[in-house]
């Protein structure tokens, strides 16, 4: 009988600690006087170090913003110099569906919730590129000013073709 007896590793018993008892794999319960003390204190080290950390709060006071209105949304960008971005917002995020996100009211509430979140980390001037063609464009430009954002620039970068789409070959008759 004693040589049929399997020792168990501890790897095999241990899986879960319930107040003083172990469960292993098995449901079967063993007292905690088999196991180390030092691999119980690991595992409740393990389960606390996995919260999240705060975001920094960073000190900028210039940035960009990027405006892209299209036909379909409208989505404001706020960003540093380098280009990494504070906040942003769209209509679609903000709870309008549909004709709606296009439309200049639209861009004006999303325009106001990037600026709050983006004055967290001390924005106050920005220089603004538009995009697109969208009705949008102007009430996000001045929203950005009416909510306390200095504008320096205003630069619209809507992509235009210099030359066109390739043309189709003749047709021959």
């Amino acid at each position: 009988m004693i040589a049929e007896k399997k020792e168990k590793t501890k790897k095999d018993e241990v899986s879960e600690v319930k107040a003083g008892v172990v469960v292993n794999e098995k449901d079967k319960t063993v007292p905690l006087s088999g196991i180390d003390e030092q691999e119980i204190e690991n595992k409740k080290i393990r389960k606390t170090k996995s919260k999240k950390k705060k975001k920094e709060k960073k000190n900028i006071s210039v940035g960009r913003a990027n405006i892209k209105a299209t036909y379909n949304n409208t989505i404001v960008t706020l960003s540093d110099q380098n280009g990494n971005v504070l906040s942003w917002a769209s209509a679609g995020s903000c709870g309008f569906k549909g004709a709606k996100k296009a439309t200049p009211y639209a861009s004006q509430i999303i325009t106001k919730k990037a600026v709050e979140k983006a004055k967290e980390h001390g924005l106050k001037e920005v220089a603004v590129f538009v995009k697109g063609v969208g009705t949008g464009r102007e009430s996000a430009v001045r929203a950005l000013n009416a909510n306390g954002i200095n504008i320096i620039s205003i630069k619209d970068i809507t992509p235009i073709p210099h030359n066109g789409c390739r043309s189709r070959k003749p047709r021959r008759v």
